[in-house]
């Protein structure tokens, strides 16, 4: 059972240091209904309690499953308060838009208390950021970057000079942050191994949100554009509808790589089985290091077909950043940097979680 202490830690990292609240703001609660099987009612409750005591004005609403279109109420409470909290998916659907002025909004990917008071929602944000800040100013500014995976993956390229003159993230913040920017993909090609499942990138609910990989499915990958599947026959057969659905319920070009990036969070974790829910899966084990995932399947972020690798290595300019799925911050200065500043990061990669819902271990 998590202890008292680290839950309000967890609480207080999420309240302060990313949503940055202060006495007499409002907050917005936005919790998604835990029969849905995503969100714990502990957590929001956990983060309300605490708000009270810091003398913010918390209020909780209740919403079901994500939509394509949000609910004009909705807005209308987002639109009231000073930030906003989303214990619901219906956060990662808006954390590409632009919000309103003067309000901030968070996208919580902590699904239940005791993750709350783990040490993936105890590590310092300003640590995150300051990794995620340095994973960026590396890739961005690489030469060269190949992407390989024991399944046989091999897909390399660079960022485009737009991706570096802008650095174009989420809008909204993330608790915790998991992710570098994504890196767009229109320079890279090669072949990408696909295999557990295909699942959304939490933009827009479709049905079946996810298909089953039995068997290992390469893309061919040609400057950003998926140039053809390989593999079991029928398998690959179920791939091409499975996009062809996508694509034509959104009107969007299926053959689009939009970009990837990869878990920076050794903390991350997620001790149930992927098949259980593999969106659910997808949607929460994207920030442990030991995946890189793509987006595809439309020309914006973050496009609507995931693509999920595990443990990936990462060469950066002849040096592996990730190497089979570990994230190896003390390689280059940039990340040295963060470890330096923030000791506690050195223990959190010291024992990263290799709980990620999937059967092989090292």
């Amino acid at each position: 059972m998590t202890e008292k202490t680290d839950i309000a830690q967890g609480a207080n990292n999420l309240l302060m240091n990313c949503a940055g609240l202060k006495s007499h703001e409002t907050l917005l609660i936005i919790c998604e209904d835990p029969a849905l099987g995503w969100y714990d009612a502990a957590a929001p409750e956990a983060i309300s309690a605490l708000a009270k005591d810091m003398g913010v004005n918390p209020t909780m609403m209740k919403v079901g499953s994500p939509e394509n279109d949000l609910d004009p109420a909705l807005e209308v409470a987002i639109a009231a308060h000073d930030c906003t909290i989303y214990f619901s998916r219906i956060g990662d659907q808006l954390r590409f838009d632009q919000p309103l002025p003067g309000k901030r909004s968070v996208m919580s990917y902590i699904r239940d208390v005791d993750m709350l008071g783990s040490v993936y929602g105890r590590t310092s944000f300003g640590a995150c950021l300051m990794l995620k800040e340095a994973v960026n100013d590396v890739l961005l500014n690489a030469k060269h970057i190949e992407i390989t995976c024991p399944l046989g993956t091999k897909y390399s390229g660079c960022a485009t000079d737009d991706a570096r003159r802008e650095k174009t993230d989420v809008s909204v913040r993330r608790f915790p942050l998991g992710v570098p920017l994504p890196l767009d993909a229109s320079l890279f090609s090669g072949r990408v191994a696909l295999a557990h499942f295909l699942t959304p990138t939490g933009s827009k609910p479709y049905h079946p949100a996810s298909i089953p990989l039995k068997d290992t499915t390469f893309a061919d990958v040609e400057n950003g554009r998926i140039a053809g599947f390989s593999g079991d026959k029928d398998q690959v057969a179920r791939i091409k509808e499975h996009y062809e659905m996508v694509a034509n319920k959104f009107g969007i070009d299926r053959d689009i790589v939009h970009s990837w990036h990869a878990g920076i969070h050794p903390g991350s974790s997620h001790p149930a089985d992927a098949g259980d829910d593999p969106d659910r899966w997808s949607n929460s084990v994207f920030t442990n290091p030991r995946f890189l995932h793509f987006h595809t399947c439309g020309n914006y972020a973050p496009a609507e077909i995931c693509w999920m690798v595990l443990d990936h290595t990462i060469c950066v300019d002849g040096k592996n950043l990730w190497e089979n799925g570990r994230l190896d911050p003390g390689k280059f200065s940039q990340t040295r940097a963060c470890l330096e500043q923030w000791p506690e990061l050195n223990t959190v990669f010291a024992h990263p979680s290799q709980e990620v819902g999937l059967p092989e271990r090292r």
